[in-house]
């Protein structure tokens, strides 16, 4: 029975009501030790077995937290004869991950938590589930990231619980984006109920002092209680004075183990030194140190130990952290070298290593050396936080100063993999002072390099990567030239010319061994420097080789890759860098590479925008955001909210459309071009309502602003036709220029359609007529910007009391709006028929199939209507395949379909 905790249960059992009326839900339960955590998961157990769920069950333990995935393992291991029903890529992983297959390439952390994920659901469709995880702060950092990942990705339809229980300490233990169930002690009259329970013989005036010191603590005042009743002859007996220990429940266990023979106390340091709680184990590391399993007794007696089969287990877990902690330190290292000495085998290398460098009483070559082979072997198995901890570990153990330094750098690049940057940053720098060798320090540049993106800016990351690369550039061209690619790119993010530069001068001078790198890539990136120059007629063509060799299947590398779909972008070729980003997110979902895939997804996105796929956009851009957000890539997340600022001028709402905008105009230092994309979204929003003042105020900004050569020179129409609307025809002329240039090299029907709208805008009236008609030729295959022009040429139609073809030109432009979902400039175009005497007529909404539909049901009707199953949609979106079923069933009603077949006959 749960004393005082009413509410707390409430909590806990909407939670699994919903997930047996299928509904996910996920929970943390937080406090001090001893509050009442692992009772409440208890007998959250106990009603979803009476109820008929599936358990799943796991606990972390202190000292298996360097192990990677041990705690996956020990929940989902049971199943492994599911692994073949997940997806190729997730059940690979997940063998990986469990030791069970070494042959592939190491998995991406976050895969694994995709197929945790799927592996969850999958248990699920047969009964609801509870997936119970106690202790969880000690889980190993693997395992926790792939457990949470998979609580923040359940789905609506989903009929699983998770609840994690949580111990407060001194080591960080972050659980984002799960509900937070925060224990804290019982009232005072609850705690009077439960000492009632556990020591009715307590003498009031202890009882009181016992109330006063526990605080609330269930575990402190039951074993307080037990300690102190153990203590007295008669319980019963008045008493004054100071009670004989402190209110912690550390201290009643201390008192406990005080009162054990000195033998006892050792067996007892061997157990909670032990993490495989083997029986075994324990009694053959006992007789290293003179011990046999008689001594076990006065603990077992004591119940502070528990012998269940072959396993021996503490009561409590506090009792393992207090038996660990209060022993000396030549204990621990004594008991360290018999449990190495016991545990032979490959089997059981990596817990061999551990307690070989807990006994090390200084550095130590071997136990380094197999310290770093425990790595390896976490690194094989995609446990980063693993290959991080062991690395460290034989740095320490080091005897020289270039082997510390390189494996503290290695540890550094872990770290940073792992999604730890502070620490990345610690052990990057401190390699950095201990070494002499280029490498070592070029490599611990670059880690900072790439930690300084999210922390401080795209310009750090720039500068400490060029730093890098200058260091090798000459000895290992090949990682230079990937750190300089970082460099540019990052540059480029943050509008750093004078970086640019010098990073082109360097990547100019780097000599590569013939088809050690792609050549284009290269090309490419030198031909952006020209590019932010002006130098347009320079610039395009390597940028245009790159795209093609991207689409010819001869670029391989992911950032390559995105970089190549960027420069189709920067060269005006939209149809071709979508081409090649959609073929890379594919990619990216089949290798499971999902910390790509936000990188990836933004100049999708904005591909989509700028081609008028609207709904395609904003599908990409919710995914995007929605992955930024699980795996904790705050900064791109800023990144994709300042395109989604600039989509929503277009179909969005307004006042969403300025809070995004304001949002990423915060950063603006930290990332000015994408500062400059929110701008234009405001700059269009001005522009939609009739504000010429608003948006040339926004529009000359990002115009003759830092990016203004690069995807920035897209916006240059926008601020011609707010300019000539306010009467700054001057602005017009001075920005006009740039962007002919640039669109005679493109020479793209877009571009030159846009080019020639600008004309229209700016001619005298014999010519204007001519401009818009040869634009609205070229840009029949853009209905966004085709409705754009017909709209300014309806304008000046009407203006010109040709008022027949302008109602023409205007109610297409109106009613292409329409079927756009482009509100704003729709009720620009009625307000112009308006002015010629139509009244506004009611258009049936959303005719578009696409508008009527969220954004991840456009996605998983997409993917089904390209013949995926809802498993392999799952495996693609990073969704269960219960979620994926739910997405179409509430997508079908809205699309007018019954069957999946049908699907394949719209146009989506």
């Amino acid at each position: 029975m749960l004393v005082g905790r009413d509410v707390e249960w409430g909590r806990v059992v909407g939670v699994l009501a919903g997930a047996r009326d299928g509904r996910s839900g996920g929970l943390v339960l937080r406090g001090e030790a001893g509050i009442g955590k692992s009772s409440l998961l208890a007998r959250a157990v106990a009603d979803a077995e009476t109820h008929g769920m599936l358990i799943v069950r796991g606990m972390g333990v202190e000292s298996e937290t360097e192990l990677p995935f041990g705690g996956l393992h020990q929940m989902l291991y049971p199943f492994a004869d599911r692994f073949d029903g997940l997806p190729g890529q997730q059940a690979a992983a997940l063998r990986s991950a469990f030791g069970l297959d070494d042959t592939g390439a190491a998995p991406d952390r976050f895969l694994i938590g995709a197929a945790t994920l799927t592996l969850l659901s999958e248990l699920a469709g047969e009964r609801p589930m509870l997936c119970a995880v106690d202790d969880a702060q000690w889980l190993d950092q693997a395992s926790a990231d792939a457990l949470f990942f998979a609580a923040r990705r359940l789905g609506a339809a989903d009929p699983i619980a998770m609840v994690f229980a949580v111990r407060d300490s001194a080591r960080p233990f972050p659980t984002p984006g799960l509900d937070v169930l925060r224990l804290g002690g019982l009232d005072r009259d609850a705690a009077r109920e439960l000492l009632a329970a556990h020591a009715p013989a307590l003498t009031v005036p202890i009882r009181d002092r016992l109330l006063d010191e526990a605080g609330g603590n269930p575990l402190a005042l039951i074993e307080l209680a037990s300690v102190l009743a153990q203590g007295d002859a008669d319980p019963a007996a008045p008493q004054v004075g100071p009670l004989p220990v402190g209110g912690g429940v550390q201290e009643a266990f201390r008192l406990q183990l005080a009162g054990l023979p000195e033998a006892a106390r050792l067996m007892l340091l061997v157990v909670a030194a032990d993490s495989t709680s083997d029986v075994g184990v324990v009694l053959r590391a006992a007789a290293e140190l003179g011990l046999d399993a008689a001594d076990l007794g006065p603990a077992e007696e004591a119940r502070l130990v528990v012998l269940a089969g072959d396993e021996v287990r503490f009561r409590h877990p506090l009792i393992r952290a207090v038996t660990y902690q209060d022993a000396a330190h030549h204990q621990r290292m004594a008991v360290h070298g018999a449990l190495a000495a016991t545990l032979a085998g490959d089997e059981h290398a990596d817990r061999r290593a551990w307690h070989l460098a807990a006994a090390a009483t200084g550095p130590d070559e071997r136990v380094a050396a197999e310290l770093e082979q425990a790595a390896h072997r976490a690194g094989r198995r995609g446990g980063t936080s693993a290959v991080a901890a062991a690395y460290e570990r034989a740095a320490r153990l080091s005897t020289d100063r270039e082997g510390k330094a390189r494996r503290i750098v290695h540890a550094a690049r872990a770290a940073y993999d792992a999604g730890r940057p502070d620490r990345a940053t610690r052990l990057a720098a401190e390699a950095a002072t201990l070494t002499a060798e280029p490498a070592v320090a070029a490599e611990a540049a670059f880690v900072r390099a790439q930690v300084e993106y999210e922390r401080t800016s795209p310009a750090a990351d720039a500068a400490l990567a060029l730093e890098g690369a200058e260091l090798i550039a000459a000895s290992d061209p090949e990682r230079a030239v990937s750190m300089l690619t970082e460099s540019l790119w990052c540059a480029r993010d943050a509008c750093a010319h004078d970086l640019v530069r010098r990073g082109v001068d360097k990547l100019r001078t780097v000599r590569l061994p013939p088809g050690s790198a792609p050549a284009p890539v290269v090309g490419a990136l030198i031909a952006y420097g020209d590019l932010i120059e002006g130098r347009v007629a320079e610039a395009l063509p390597p940028m245009r080789a790159l795209v093609a060799a991207a689409r010819a299947g001869t670029v391989q590398e992911l950032v390559e890759r995105v970089i190549a779909g960027y420069m189709g972008l920067l060269a005006g070729d939209d149809e071709a860098a979508i081409d090649v980003l959609e073929s890379l997110v594919a990619d990216a979902r089949g290798q499971g590479a999902l910390g790509w895939l936000p990188y990836a997804l933004e100049p999708l996105a904005i591909g989509r925008l700028l081609s008028a796929d609207f709904r395609g956009a904003e599908a990409d851009l919710a995914d995007g955001l929605s992955l930024a957000a699980d795996i904790g890539q705050d900064m791109q997340a800023t990144v994709l909210e300042g395109v989604a600022a600039r989509l929503e001028t277009v179909i969005g709402d307004p006042d969403r459309c300025r809070t995004l905008a304001f949002r990423v105009l915060d950063h603006a230092d930290r990332h000015p071009t994408n500062a400059a994309l929110a701008t234009w979204g405001l700059g269009l929003l001005d522009l939609a309502v009739g504000n010429a003042g608003g948006a040339v105020r926004h529009l000359a900004a990002v115009c003759s602003g830092p990016a203004r050569h690069d995807l920035l020179i897209r916006a240059v129409p926008d601020l011609v036709e707010a300019a000539v609307r306010g009467g700054r025809d001057d602005l017009a002329r001075d920005h006009l220029p740039a962007f002919q240039a640039w669109a005679e090299h493109a020479a793209t029907p877009t571009a030159t359609a846009l080019s020639l709208r600008c004309q229209a805008l700016m001619a005298g009236d014999e010519t204007a007529a001519d401009h818009y008609a040869a634009s609205l030729d070229l840009s029949k295959g853009h209905a966004y910007d085709t409705a754009r022009t017909r709209l300014l040429y309806g304008e000046w139609l009407r203006r010109h009391r040709r008022r027949t073809e302008a109602r023409d030109q205007l109610s297409r432009s109106r009613d292409a709006f329409g079927r756009l979902g482009a509100a704003a400039w729709a009720d620009r175009a009625s307000t112009e028929l308006e002015v010629l005497g139509d009244r506004p007529v009611a258009r049936p909404h959303d005719a578009d199939l696409h508008n009527r539909l969220t954004p991840q049901e456009l996605q998983v009707v997409r993917l089904a209507a390209a013949g995926y199953s809802n498993r392999e949609i799952g495996s693609q979106l990073y969704l269960s395949p219960r979620t994926v079923g739910h997405h179409l069933y509430k997508a079908f009603p809205k699309i007018g379909v019954t069957r999946r077949a049908e699907l394949s006959r719209l146009e989506l």
